[in-house]
């Protein structure tokens, strides 16, 4: 490389922003790059073993007596005190969850705003990357060119002729979307006008109507299959780029235990995984592993943060974290709550899925794997037992739709997204620097 960049990432504080992040820091990083990471302050020591410059910032007031174990019940509690509102139709979800959501997260922009002004100012970089759902004024008024990285559903970026972001409405279907458009207006307006009053007295330019977040002047990249896209319905332009999957190379090795490669003939691997937040809830977890404890097939368990509370049966092994991309290759079959990251990883690696939303795009997530039919979503809290044991059964022995899903793996992973979105940042980051 004839010249070394400096790249700021700053992804949203879950683990799927920013461990879509790390994948694209690391191609950086191996190509000479330095990486700062102005990521949130719990993933502090997590980023530094890799290389990357750890300038964690807080999100809000650090509680004094706080604890990694502190860290984790702020999840459970926040599960356990929201999980009522995953029951209730999208729409409804908007007053309920959504708005809140938004509300939360645009007081953490304002609370870091000088931090990461701070940060910028100490490490220059040459380019700005950032994951999220907001937009931060810092990075908009930088003088550095940022680059916005859509690891959502991509209905993230609206359109007349595709489905309303956090719904979950079927592409083919019209009749809902008016109305959860006007119930979205109705709920966040005033909290829209509010942050893009407060982003313009910063110095950033306004909000995109209905918008927390700004397009980038210059490179957009967003991560989800061209097999799922909505470019058809919704054609973006010359500054987006599709990432079909964003598949990080920094997770651990991984080999099967013996109680899961020894498998029964006639029987297959499943992953279940409801993400670091969906597997909190134990109620729902529980349901899941109780039932599939019925079938011959073996069952791999991301238990998540409350792993000790969790009853694993007979045909399962499980932990509270597992490396999912080099789990994702030796399963037949995923069960997932359609977190992005979950969801193209698990077509990255040709695996037909079963999905049960909880919250924000899951719901688009799984009603796209449905309708494109890589998989089957399934009513989170209201499928049977009979459902869920069909779905599986079909999902293993419907050869059609494993050949169709193995075949778009195959496409998938010569596309090369991760490197694609590592290609974009490095350009932008070097026309910068250009004279």
């Amino acid at each position: 490389m004839s010249q070394s960049l400096t790249v700021l990432f700053m992804p949203e504080s879950a683990h799927g922003p920013t461990n879509q992040c790390i994948g694209l820091a690391k191609v950086l990083y191996d190509r000479g790059h330095k990486i700062v990471f102005a990521a949130e302050r719990s993933w502090e020591g997590k980023l530094a073993p890799l290389g990357f410059v750890e300038a964690l910032v807080d999100l809000a007031e650090p509680d004094p007596d706080a604890t990694e174990e502190a860290a984790g019940q702020f999840w459970i509690d926040f599960i356990n005190e929201t999980a009522p509102e995953f029951r209730k139709p999208t729409i409804e979800q908007l007053r309920s969850f959504v708005q809140p959501t938004y509300q939360a997260l645009i007081d953490g922009a304002k609370y870091v705003e000088p931090q990461l002004k701070a940060t910028i100012a100490e490490h220059r970089p040459d380019v700005l990357v950032e994951d999220n759902v907001i937009s931060f004024p810092a990075l908009l008024t930088s003088g550095a060119p940022f680059v916005r990285i859509v690891s959502c559903n991509p209905l993230e970026v609206r359109g007349a002729d595709i489905p309303p972001v956090f719904s979950g409405y079927a592409a083919a279907d019209r009749s809902g979307w008016a109305e959860f458009l006007a119930e979205f207006d109705r709920t966040h307006h005033e909290t829209w006008a509010a942050y893009d009053a407060w982003m313009q007295e910063q110095g950033a330019p306004p909000l995109p109507e209905r918008d927390f977040v700004h397009t980038s002047e210059v490179a957009n990249l967003y991560v989800f299959p061209e097999e799922l896209d909505y470019v058809a319905a919704r054609p973006l332009g010359p500054t987006w780029h599709r990432m079909d999957s964003s598949l990080r190379e920094t997770d651990a090795d991984f080999t099967l235990p013996a109680e899961l490669a020894n498998r029964p003939d006639g029987s297959a691997l499943i992953y279940l995984s409801l993400g670091s937040l969906g597997s909190a809830d134990i109620g729902l977890m529980q349901r899941l592993i109780d039932v599939l404890g019925t079938t011959e097939h073996r069952v791999l368990v991301s238990m998540g943060p409350r792993a000790d509370e969790i009853r694993l049966a007979d045909n399962m092994v499980g932990a509270p974290i597992v490396p999912q991309t080099n789990v994702l290759p030796l399963v037949d079959l995923v069960i997932s709550h359609g977190g992005n990251n979950t969801t193209t990883e698990s077509l990255h690696f040709g695996k037909p899925m079963i999905v049960l939303p909880l919250f924000w795009d899951q719901y688009d997530n799984a009603q796209r794997v449905d309708e494109t039919g890589y998989g089957i979503r399934l009513s989170t809290y209201g499928f049977t037992d009979e459902e869920l044991l069909g779905a599986v059964d079909r999902l293993l022995t419907d050869q059609t739709v494993r050949r169709r899903a193995a075949a778009t793996g195959e496409a998938i992973r010569a596309r090369n997204g991760l490197y694609v979105g590592a290609n974009v940042i490095e350009q932008v980051g070097l026309a910068h620097l250009a004279p």
